[in-house]
């Protein structure tokens, strides 16, 4: 399998490629708009085609690209199926793997940081979305986010994972890369593995955190498959434009 993690600096989104080296066919896990022609450069210089584009979830802090992709490249577009978007061509549900070429990609139902949320197992990795990150989780007061929730998806689902599972995460701040399933149990400062719910609801209520300041673009654009808002204000026009680099992880 040929895998690659990639960087987009202004959210701070890990995008995930994915490639099957047997049939040349390639997944993108949540593209975004601006790096979608680094991608697809890097796509092509590796031999491969893109055949799929998965999401973990709607994002509030980006606009994804695969509707773009699809327009590109001829691509299909993978969504949760609880978010019943009219725009995907493939709906993920829990224990029906995403099969590509010899890829085989298990979608885990991993809601409470939002109420669509999935991880995809694969190879001895978890791709986590915005659910756990390193020495972290995400937040969860929008989107139907619930702590005690997303409590029960990481203790059960993600720590239920064998130890050695590598995690790679949706966003990290402080340019992290991998963790492991061993390392977020012995010390997430959030959520280990002698975390109780009450402490980590606890500790999810305390965080006041700012309200996202793209939220209210991302969403409605994301349950289109990645279409930017004509009102997007200029200071957030950079959310859509085309990066002229973005380093990889």
């Amino acid at each position: 399998m040929t895998f690659r993690q990639l960087f987009e600096p202004l959210s701070h989104t890990y995008t995930y490629l994915l490639g099957c080296e047997q049939t040349g066919q390639a997944v993108l896990v949540d593209p975004v708009v601006p790096t979608m022609d680094r991608d697809l450069q890097l796509i092509a210089e590796l031999g491969l085609k893109l055949s799929l584009t998965l999401e973990t979830h709607v994002h509030a802090d980006h606009i994804t690209s695969a509707l773009h992709l699809r327009e590109k490249t001829g691509s299909k577009i993978g969504f949760p199926a609880v978010d019943n978007l009219p725009c995907a061509d493939i709906q993920i549900v829990e224990d029906k793997p995403v099969t590509l070429g010899s890829l085989n990609i298990q979608p885990l139902f991993t809601p409470g940081h939002t109420d669509d949320h999935f991880c995809y197992l694969i190879d001895g990795k978890v791709l986590t979305g915005d659910c756990l990150l390193i020495d972290g989780c995400g937040r969860t007061d929008f989107q139907n986010g619930d702590a005690a929730t997303l409590y029960h998806s990481i203790k059960q689902r993600l720590f239920g994972l064998d130890s050695a599972t590598l995690v790679y995460p949706g966003h990290d701040y402080n340019g992290r890369l991998v963790s492991c399933i061993a390392q977020e149990m012995n010390r997430n400062p959030r959520i280990s593995a002698t975390t109780t719910e009450a402490q980590f609801v606890a500790t999810m209520a305390g965080l006041a955190l700012p309200y996202p300041n793209f939220i209210d673009f991302a969403v409605p654009g994301n349950r289109l498959c990645g279409v930017c808002p004509d009102d997007l204000p200029e200071k957030m026009s950079q959310y859509c434009e085309s990066m002229t680099a973005s380093p990889q992880g």
